[in-house]
């Protein structure tokens, strides 16, 4: 069967500086899968490849069974892949309701943007609460829902999360990987950047270990945790003794 999204071999540069050198993983649809790593080595990079923000200098981008990698982002995000960045990036003079309606500005289903609208607050009822409110107002916690709605009202294949969980609190933390595991739920692909490796693992079907902008490690979300290299270099955990 073939992958929702394919990544082969993908290298990018800014400039003179090769930020990923060589990353291969797969996703399959209907499965949540991680990206791990230090800082630096080349995830996020990965996801704004994959959604069209940055071109790569060689390797292909293939999804549903088609290349993507040479395509505007506007068409990578027509085609089915939202994009909540990282640092959320919501407008923060527009309200809730606009920046949600932003989401959906490929979108011309009017009735189906209103469903989408009410699937949004069911999953994040303060976006509902405070939707007249400006989003630049909001507490982190706030933002990262708000930048999830807004990826969500594209109604995507594939939901792309870069450190949905930075800045957060425990209790929201928790909320956002609740939120995430429901999303599989309902249907929702989900490829998740995330610092935290012990909760993205433990909620990930496939992970994959990105060091020095390549792919050096992949396997299911639980032999990944239990992996004493992964202990070691990414849960702080001390191996051997």
């Amino acid at each position: 069967m073939t992958p929702l999204l394919e990544v082969r071999d993908l290298k990018v540069a800014y400039g003179a500086i090769e930020a990923v050198r060589g990353v291969s993983f797969d996703v399959g649809a209907g499965e949540i899968v991680s990206l791990i790593g230090s800082n630096g080595a080349g995830k996020t990079t990965t996801l704004r490849t994959i959604s069209g923000l940055l071109r790569p200098t060689a390797g292909e981008v293939f999804f549903d069974g088609e290349p993507i990698h040479q395509l505007p982002a506007h068409e990578i995000l027509g085609r089915g892949i939202a994009h909540s960045p990282e640092g959320r990036r919501v407008f923060g003079r527009m309200t809730v309701e606009e920046n949600l309606q932003l989401g959906a500005y490929t979108r011309t289903d009017e009735a189906a943007i209103a469903e989408d609208m009410d699937r949004v607050a069911e999953l994040f009822p303060v976006l509902r609460e405070r939707r007249e409110s400006k989003a630049g107002l909001f507490s982190g916690g706030e933002q990262q829902m708000l930048a999830i709605g807004r990826a969500l009202m594209s109604r995507p294949r594939l939901l792309m999360l870069d450190e949905p969980s930075m800045g957060l609190s425990p209790i929201l933390t928790q909320r956002i990987f609740d939120t995430i595991g429901e999303l599989k739920e309902q249907g929702t692909t989900v490829l998740l950047v995330e610092q935290n490796a012990l909760a993205a693992l433990a909620l990930s079907d496939k992970g994959y270990v990105i060091d020095l902008g390549r792919t050096t490690l992949s396997n299911t979300g639980p032999e990944l945790l239990a992996d004493p290299r992964v202990k070691e270099a990414y849960l702080g955990e001390a191996v051997g003794g």
